[in-house]
């Protein structure tokens, strides 16, 4: 085995070990219902094609999938050979089979012809890519589009490479990219291209899918200071930094500095492992819980303690100071004691909320009190202007990559029945030729 992925003999012989159990738990443990049975038979046997077809049914994003999703609280960790501690491997499976359908090219979509409809997505994460990719297979014309120079979204701005590289996150949107979707980046939508616009471009529908873009900042003094980053903000840089689109020097963490993260879920340990790597002399997370109230994932915990990362349990940062605008000192509250530390960084993993860049340049569209999208359950996930649809982060449902691809997949149902609907009515409402209406006169005499 290299770089943790299996060989052909090992992915195999790993698949040889399902039960095929007649009601998977690993199945009902996915949110998007996975056949996960039946194609690791496929694999068993060595039909890697027959494999990734059942894969492709149910997931757009499957080497993005097998690399960052919650198994051990999802498919692995409702596998009947979990009691045992010998669950199968379903992730690592999964990965092997979409990196090897990735490298090898196969062909499994018959390009069907786009006649059923124009439907322009914005945002290409996780629910954008879902979104276009359901709708193109059922012979929907998509355009994604994109703000940022190259598509991807929280997959490629917002998740480490060491996590998913960016290799893989091209391949899984070259693949949408085959099915006849159209993208288009450094495109805003909302301050540069808005709602009303893109309606008179002809679309049927538009979907929403811009996540949430606005931060949580904390109310304590100094929050402000130019040294204090959002964890979102730092992840983006890194990536962009990564990607050649900026130097070094533009990325908030330098090497030798002192690093204090704010929050303990999967973004935080991926803001604190990041800056390990970007040659931070010390990393620790504060959290105001206890490790067993922790959000992020056991094995993402594990392994940033192995990578140097501390971690303070039942503690806050209460003040942050500065010595003439220069960040140097954190206030941290543990248990009632009060103590300064030196620091000169600090990172916030708290939370975000929607950016209201669209709704604030559309009519009609309501969001919540606490900025969050509306939607209705029918046609599922339209909001309360006719047409638009919205779903992912956007409108507070699902909380990682998974879950955003069902409740896409939901929505993607939803615009199919209200394009279908409205398509069917212009038929009845459109005048009959006249010339039409005489043959069929003449044809019955």
């Amino acid at each position: 085995m290299s770089d943790g992925n299996y060989s052909m003999l090992e992915a195999i012989n790993e698949a040889k070990r399902c039960l095929h159990c007649k009601v998977p738990q690993c199945k009902k443990g996915c949110p998007i219902s996975n056949d996960i049975p039946d194609w690791i038979h496929e694999l068993s046997m060595g039909n890697l094609g027959n494999a990734m077809a059942i894969i492709n049914a149910k997931s757009n994003l499957p080497a993005v999938c097998g690399r960052v999703c919650a198994h051990e609280r999802q498919c692995e960790g409702n596998c009947i050979l979990n009691k045992k501690g010998a669950h199968i491997n379903i992730g690592k499976l999964e990965r092997f089979i979409a990196d090897f359908d990735g490298s090898m090219g196969l062909i499994h979509d018959k390009i069907v012809e786009k006649n059923r409809g124009r439907v322009a997505v914005i945002g290409s994460g996780p629910a954008g890519l879902t979104i276009a990719g359901e709708l193109s297979r059922k012979g929907f014309a998509v355009e994604i589009f994109e703000m940022e120079p190259e598509p991807g979204g929280v997959l490629r701005y917002g998740i480490p490479e060491y996590r998913l590289p960016k290799e893989v996150v091209n391949k899984e949107i070259k693949k949408i990219e085959q099915l006849g979707v159209v993208f288009h980046c450094n495109t805003t939508a909302g301050t540069g291209l808005t709602i009303d616009e893109l309606f008179d471009r002809g679309f049927d529908a538009i979907f929403m899918g811009t996540g949430t873009g606005k931060p949580k900042r904390l109310d304590i003094p100094g929050a402000r200071l130019d040294g204090v980053r959002q964890a979102i903000y730092f992840l983006r840089r890194v990536s962009l930094y990564n990607a050649g689109y900026i130097s070094r020097n533009e990325v908030p963490v330098k090497e030798g500095d002192k690093v204090y993260v704010v929050g303990c879920g999967n973004t935080a340990m991926d803001a604190a492992r990041t800056a390990i790597r970007l040659g931070a002399a010390e990393v620790t997370v504060v959290y105001h819980r206890t490790i067993n109230e922790m959000s992020a994932l056991r094995a993402e915990y594990d392994d940033a303690v192995s990578e140097g990362v501390k971690f303070r349990w039942k503690s806050s940062i209460t003040g942050i100071r500065d010595t003439d605008g220069t960040l140097n000192e954190i206030v941290v509250e543990s248990e009632g004691e009060r103590e300064i530390l030196p620091a000169d960084k600090v990172i916030l993993a708290v939370g975000s909320s929607p950016a209201s860049r669209i709704v604030s340049t559309t009519t009609g569209i309501e969001v919540d009190e606490k900025g969050y999208v509306k939607t209705r359950e029918f046609p599922y996930g339209m909001t309360t202007r006719k047409g638009v649809f919205a779903g992912g982060d956007v409108t507070n449902r699902p909380a990682t990559v998974v879950h955003a691809m069902h409740d896409a997949q939901q929505v993607a149902e939803g615009i199919i029945q209200y394009v279908d609907a409205m398509k069917l009515m212009e038929a009845i409402d459109a005048p009959r030729d006249p010339d039409a209406a005489t043959t069929g006169d003449e044809t019955k005499k």
